[in-house]
């Protein structure tokens, strides 16, 4: 077994994109991701690789699309502020089927807001970010762990798909610091084929890359190919875990209908069922074990994918009746997507923070006992 080392979670994300295969990472400065770009900076130039300090966090986006479509694993990170003036460039890039990986760690908002932790991007990130019809693959770390496993994974699927994959962790899990098993070293020779980049080469003429089509009904027809590739991705890549009752733990990528089933035969004798992830997930796992010494019965579903969202098992689990609680660092936007979940099929409660402000344990647990004794 490998052994373990101790690296905040920023640091994982680095040292796993390197380890992916990263060829070209481009950047701004901005907290609390900062350690991200530190780290490519030590090590991308040793391994012959392209790291550069952008002038912006526009000029960085359009570096990694252009360094994409010729034939580069690229990347960038940002922090909130930084994310929303990439959007532009994540647009182009699902326009032109460009793979790309971008880090978001999450800071409070709107605006400049703080540097503390927030969650409150979870719209930009699911719902596209920037104009027109587009999907981003959303994947959600709860720690340093996932943090490294994440981001080998997002870089498979950028390629797999052809379309931007965001790691959305927040400003606790990238700062703080756990033992994380690293992905082992890809051999570059071995990854995806790119034969559809920019460029003339042996044997073929010259490809030309764009998002732009003039012509409504050819755009159209574009888009509409691209969302059947989003519906097989809803198929074979939605993820959730499931910490139950009876049931330890579930974990699922996949539409997999045992497992959903599993966890809705286990959550019907649940008092409530949590709905968290990132560091909201861990703050509910520990509410969730206050709640059990006192005798309560709590669920906990954790999507580890918040595009494509899993709708179905969440479903599955609400026909029970049983009441759910969002728990976010937001004040509402999670549970936007628990409601369409469960339409109508059991009572959706809200423990919502902003700003940076993170829930604590007893405060679920709290609002927990306050929602079980509304429903007897």
């Amino acid at each position: 077994m490998s052994e373990k080392v101790l690296m905040k979670g920023n640091e994982a994300i680095a040292e796993a994109a390197i380890r992916a295969g990263c060829g070209a990472y481009f950047g701004y400065p901005i907290t609390p991701q900062n350690e991200i770009a530190a780290y490519m900076a030590l090590y991308m130039l040793d391994k012959g690789r392209v790291f550069i300090q952008a002038e912006s966090e526009v000029a960085a986006i359009n570096m990694v699309y252009g360094a994409s479509a010729a034939g580069a694993r690229a990347m960038t990170s940002s922090s909130s502020p930084g994310i929303s003036l990439k959007q532009e460039g994540v647009s182009y890039a699902a326009g032109a089927d460009i793979p790309l990986v971008l880090v978001n760690v999450v800071r409070g908002g709107p605006g400049l807001g703080s540097i503390a932790p927030a969650q409150s991007d979870y719209f930009q990130s699911t719902r596209g970010g920037g104009h027109g019809d587009y999907r981003c693959i959303v994947l959600a770390p709860k720690s340093v762990q996932e943090c490294a496993d994440f981001t080998t994974l997002a870089f498979d699927l950028a390629d797999q798909y052809r379309m931007p994959v965001i790691v959305l962790a927040d400003g606790m899990i990238g700062q703080m610091m756990e033992g994380v098993v690293l992905p082992p070293e890809r051999d570059l020779s071995l990854l995806p084929k790119r034969d559809w980049t920019v460029g003339k080469m042996q044997c073929r003429a010259s490809r030309h890359i764009t998002s732009l089509a003039l012509v409504p009904e050819e755009l159209e027809a574009k888009t509409r190919a691209r969302f059947q590739r989003y519906e097989a991705i809803k198929v074979k890549e939605t993820a959730f875990e499931y910490r139950g009752i009876a049931t330890h733990s579930l974990q699922c990528q996949g539409r997999d209908e045992r497992v959903e089933q599993a966890a809705a035969i286990d959550a019907a004798h649940a008092d409530i069922t949590l709905v968290a992830y990132g560091t909201s997930a861990r703050v509910a796992q520990g509410a969730k074990k206050l709640a059990e010494q006192a005798g309560l019965k709590v669920a906990l579903f954790r999507p580890i994918t918040l595009w494509p969202f899993p709708y179905e098992a969440l479903a599955s689990i609400a026909k029970t009746g049983r009441p759910v609680l969002s728990v976010e660092m937001s004040l509402g936007q999670l549970v936007e997507d628990v409601k369409l979940a469960v339409l109508g099929s059991a009572p959706v409660h809200l423990l919502g923070h902003s700003g940076g402000v993170i829930p604590t344990e007893e405060e679920v647990f709290a609002k927990v006992k306050e929602i079980v004794r509304v429903k007897a």
